[in-house]
């Protein structure tokens, strides 16, 4: 058990953030998914803008690496050109 209030508010506010960072991945992680079962291409062009969107915001937090952000991105929009 922490032995300061300083540490005690870190585990606070530590469980508050991997909650949230939780929410936002798996949210993205089921818009993706929603995208790439799409098969309408006017539909995926709609939805790609905000998928990148927030795979950019979870690369920005840190929350995913950017490196693999990019990728999902560069795959996500060689799917759409291709529909």
């Amino acid at each position: 058990m922490a032995n300061h209030k300083s540490a005690l508010k870190r585990i606070r506010s530590n469980e508050a953030k991997r909650l949230t960072n939780k929410y936002q991945h798996k949210t993205t992680r089921n818009a993706i998914k929603k995208l790439r079962e799409l098969t309408d291409k006017s539909e995926a062009e709609t939805l790609y803008p905000s998928v990148v969107s927030m795979l950019d915001r979870l690369a920005k937090k840190n929350v995913i690496h950017a490196n693999k952000a990019a990728n999902l991105k560069s795959g996500l929009a060689k799917f759409v050109a291709a529909l």
